[in-house]
């Protein structure tokens, strides 16, 4: 996870009706991450040659008043998996802006050194996320910069006439912190000319996350 501080108003077409841009000390950010999915299931059924895979994503963050509590959760500007099959499905299921393109990555984890990058494939040019740590992982503090990147369990996506939701449950991850890492896309081609500028300053955070069993449960129209 790569993340940065962002203009709010670069998001705020973005924000679905019924949620507002969720802030930490008066900042919010965006957060380019990269996933790999493993024994992926689709209704408790596994799809083969499907299964396993890697997603790199850009997200902000936002909340919705339900009831007396807030619920927070995410919006994805663009998700890149390798398998036109897994975009078509995702968009269906859950509206969300998938693209598919060929994809790659590599995890080295040698005693106390770890190393993750995620590699796609545009306009016959390699682009990737990569991040390095070491060390071993730490319990996120409670209140701290991380459990609030981090601790957003709901997904939105715009709809027509409104905004659908989805809850999305995994335990409490352990994290590294970074000690190097780097970006290297052609941003305003992959998710906008507004981003251009936010994904090439110093990002105030970087971690990588322990992997844990994920729910993504079914999404409900607002």
């Amino acid at each position: 996870m790569l993340n940065y501080v962002v203009d709010p108003a670069l998001i705020e077409r973005l924000v679905p009706a019924g949620t507002e841009i969720d802030y930490e000390n008066g900042e919010t950010f965006v957060s380019i991450v990269g996933f790999l999915f493993l024994d992926t299931r689709l209704l408790g059924l596994p799809i083969p040659l499907h299964r396993d895979f890697e997603e790199v994503n850009l997200r902000f963050y936002v909340r919705r008043k339900s009831a007396d509590t807030w619920r927070r959760g995410v919006v994805f500007v663009r998700e890149l998996v390798p398998r036109r099959a897994i975009a078509l499905v995702a968009r269906a299921f859950y509206g969300e802006r998938y693209v598919a393109l060929p994809m790659k990555h590599n995890i080295e984890h040698v005693d106390r050194s770890l190393s993750v990058e995620y590699s796609w494939r545009r306009r016959n040019r390699w682009e990737f996320l990569k991040i390095s740590a070491s060390g071993e992982a730490q319990s996120i503090s409670a209140g701290s910069h991380a459990e609030f990147i981090t601790e957003h369990y709901w997904g939105y996506t715009c709809v027509r006439d409104g905004c659908s939701e989805y809850r999305v449950e995994h335990p409490r991850w352990k994290l590294w912190n970074a000690v190097s890492f780097e970006f290297n896309a052609d941003v305003a081609a992959l998710y906008g000319e507004q981003f251009a500028e936010t994904l090439s300053q110093q990002p105030r955070s970087a971690f990588i996350a322990d992997g844990s069993p994920i729910t993504v449960q079914k999404r409900e129209v607002l």
